[in-house]
């Protein structure tokens, strides 16, 4: 008789080949349900033995294995970057994030499979696993470049150690010049490029480029193709070799999505997720409602700025409109995205749920924090489908395919499948 130890040792396997919602979707569950069975939140059931066996033979009906590359995840946050890369095929062997409350939802949905560390500035670069990807949504620090020609002077680091040392870029160059992986991804705002006139930016190719000897290449993209927010973050990707990697090749939705598309519908075509929606039409708990107080504060600070001239005021928006971009500070007044309720109506925030949407996240992502926490979340992390884009045109030369003709098939081929 098959054993629950049996199902977890196949469920462990079948891990090794497919995302947790490609499985969910093979086994007939939620991605709730693995992870639950993978935290031991509850026991993987015998009864799934036989049906993990038959999609481990490789009854896979086109699903991409999660080991056709390895990556690492640094400054993760709650993994949209890793999500991205796991769906072209991408297997994570180490994480790196600081904050204790992003990675409580980053193993609720991941598990804690491979070694996973805080904080990544004291940890020695030979001691992060071999990989072919570096990820990372690294915070952006000032670059402190005066004094440099002091330090050579006095014989110290030069290179990236002197220009960016002190910076948590310094921790993305020293990984990538001692483990020299195939690639790399760094995300950040898309300020990054105008900061301190321009000098970080330059600091920051000049090292990947000159120093590390990577090819590099950036572009800014609107998140607001794939999902209704206007939201600008700068990618750079870099090659250890020459290739014929092109931003030309990304597809970018032209029919932008609207709001309606995340809001809860609010008439029992949703499953109920307390605490978010309520009853039996799943509708929006009256505590995402904006006080009095609230709302009539933001409507006198909105006067009084644009009496002086100023352009700022909150972002009241319907579902047939486009969001602003939501920020981390949100669970505070919620004032950029106030969903509009009708006359005489007071608006209201959005959901945690649906701010998980606003950024591309599945509704099976498990969100097991606070709502102050959930918040902060979703306005620091990247939207999934812009991530997933892009791993989708890496992907060809991360496992060396580089002719174009080639390289043009392959990526046709992965937007079949996806």
């Amino acid at each position: 008789m098959a054993s629950h130890e049996e199902a977890r040792q196949a469920l462990r396997d079948a891990r090794g080949q497919f995302t947790q919602k490609r499985l969910a979707e093979k086994l007939d569950v939620t991605a709730k349900t693995i992870a639950r069975w993978e935290n031991g939140q509850s026991s993987c059931p015998a009864m799934v033995l036989p049906a993990l066996r038959e999609i481990l033979r490789g009854e896979r009906q086109g699903a991409l294995p999660l080991n056709t590359f390895s990556f690492i995840d640094l400054f993760a946050g709650i993994g949209g970057i890793r999500l991205g890369f796991e769906s072209v095929g991408g297997k994570c062997v180490f994480t790196s994030e600081w904050n204790d409350w992003s990675k409580k939802t980053y193993i609720a949905n991941f598990g804690n499979t491979h070694a996973y560390v805080g904080d990544i500035t004291v940890l020695p670069a030979e001691d992060v696993p071999d990989h072919d990807v570096l990820l990372a949504g690294f915070p952006c620090q000032p670059f402190s470049i005066a004094g440099v020609s002091k330090k050579n002077a006095l014989g110290r680091p030069h290179g990236f150690e002197c220009t960016t040392q002190g910076t948590l870029f310094f921790d993305v160059a020293r990984i990538i010049a001692k483990k020299r992986p195939k690639a790399f991804l760094l995300e950040n705002v898309k300020n990054l490029l105008s900061h301190d006139k321009g000098n970080t930016f330059r600091t920051i190719v000049k090292t990947l480029k000159e120093e590390l000897g990577y090819d590099v290449q950036w572009k800014v993209v609107d998140g607001g193709h794939f999902t209704p927010q206007h939201r600008e973050r700068i990618i750079i990707v870099g090659f250890r070799d020459k290739t014929d990697f092109s931003w030309e090749n990304m597809h970018l939705p032209t029919v932008k999505p609207t709001l309606d598309s995340i809001l809860h519908p609010q008439n029992g075509s949703e499953i109920t997720e307390e605490p978010y929606t309520i009853g039996a039409k799943a509708m929006v708990n009256s505590k995402y409602v904006l006080s009095d107080k609230l709302w009539n504060y933001l409507q006198a600070y909105a006067a009084k700025h644009r009496a002086a001239g100023n352009g700022f005021g909150f972002g009241l928006v319907k579902g047939s409109d486009r969001a602003r971009t939501l920020s981390a500070r949100y669970y505070k007044d919620g004032s950029e995205i106030l969903i509009n309720r009708g006359k005489n109506k007071n608006p209201r925030r959005l959901t945690p749920r649906e701010c998980a949407r606003l950024m591309g996240f599945h509704d099976e992502f498990v969100i097991p924090v606070s709502d102050t926490q959930a918040y902060k979340q979703f306005g620091n992390s990247v939207v999934v489908p812009v991530i997933t884009e892009v791993a989708r045109i890496m992907l060809p030369h991360i496992l060396g395919i580089n002719h174009p003709a080639e390289t043009e098939r392959f990526q046709e081929s992965q937007l079949s499948v996806g």
